[in-house]
């Protein structure tokens, strides 16, 4: 009888979850392509321990046998219940990440999102986890009290008046303001401990951050909340590129203007914003000349530095090559 209901209910899963699937198929819409599987799959896996939770009084077998047959179920069903919402959890994020995507010119709101996601992701399963143990730990009689006590210290409020000292949590709420304040968010250019890269991964411990070399930084999260560092792309991507040139004090200014022109209208690389060429310094030997151009982001204004430095350089020795720098000095002969 209990293996007929069970196989009974499986196939009504079955059928529930082939219909949610071809329903989603005849949308046009992609949500429902993620959650009505989804949820379809969720029907036919929690059906058959639900009808073996029901059906435990009605069995013909001792006491104990009924109460570990009822208690195994239990935890296969909050088991199961654990794995769909886990499932649910990354099916929401992939459906927001997936219309935000982070590979295209204007991606400030989309690195927003994805932080948010990132971290409330982790924070989600996080929780999930903690109610999963403690569901299980009270199926059992002798260690129920346990298990409700892991309910009760899963409180917001329990979190924060009884460990808010301890470092761990410490640690956790920077996490939070770091998703809600995104004073870092994922694919931002910072300079942290003296090293130019991208924000890779936000957890609620650590960020990853990959360096220009392919090395990777790993810095707990709240490094970003206690100590100052540089965020190239806060507010937005565009960046302002100077590029420092030093020739001699007989170079023609105007002809090294119109040369950066020339170099800024022909390169890809510049976005057309800002074009200015100013002298910044006068030292010994040498005027201290800075470029400044804009670009779209660091890594186009890495490029643009680079092709300005070399254009400007190669301009001087071509044309001007006696403003290139060099040293003075007077010989003073004495006939005695």
């Amino acid at each position: 009888m209990l293996v007929a209901a069970w196989k009974l209910l499986a196939r009504i899963g079955g059928v529930l979850e082939e219909f949610l699937r071809r329903v989603a198929e005849r949308t046009g819409t992609g949500w429902d392509d993620v959650l009505l599987p989804l949820a379809g799959r969720a029907i036919r896996r929690l059906l058959p321990f639900i009808a073996l939770i029901l059906a435990a009084p009605a069995l013909a077998v001792s006491p104990a046998l009924e109460t570990i047959f009822r208690n195994g179920a239990s935890l296969a069903l909050i088991g199961m219940v654990a794995f769909v919402l886990f499932q649910l959890v990354e099916a929401v994020s992939m459906l927001v990440l997936r219309e935000h995507r982070l590979d295209t010119r204007d991606n400030l709101q989309a690195r927003a999102i994805h932080t948010q996601v990132m971290v409330l992701r982790k924070v989600a399963i996080t929780v999930i986890a903690v109610f999963t143990l403690a569901s299980m730990l009270m199926v059992f009689d002798s260690v129920r009290q346990f298990g409700a006590s892991i309910l009760a210290s899963a409180g917001i409020a329990g979190i924060i008046i009884g460990f808010a000292a301890q470092q761990s949590i410490a640690t956790l709420l920077a996490g939070f303001q770091i998703a809600i304040t995104q004073p870092i968010r994922v694919d931002d250019v910072v300079i942290v401990e003296g090293e130019w890269g991208r924000i890779e991964d936000i957890t609620l411990t650590y960020v990853v951050v990959r360096i220009w070399d392919l090395r990777r930084l790993v810095v707990p999260i709240n490094y970003f909340i206690e100590k100052p560092f540089q965020n190239w792309t806060r507010r937005s991507a565009d960046i302002l590129v100077p590029v420092f040139v030093h020739v001699d004090y007989t170079m023609p200014l105007d002809e090294l203007r119109a040369e950066l022109t020339r170099v800024l209208e022909a390169s890809k690389h510049w976005d057309g914003k800002v074009n200015v060429l100013h002298v910044t310094g006068a030292k010994e030997h040498t005027l201290e000349v800075r470029a400044l151009a804009s670009a779209v982001d660091s890594g186009t204004a890495w490029e643009l530095a680079c092709e300005i430095r070399e254009k400007l350089v190669g301009f001087v020795q071509r044309n001007h090559p006696d403003a290139l720098p060099k040293l003075r000095g007077r010989v003073e002969s004495r006939v005695a």
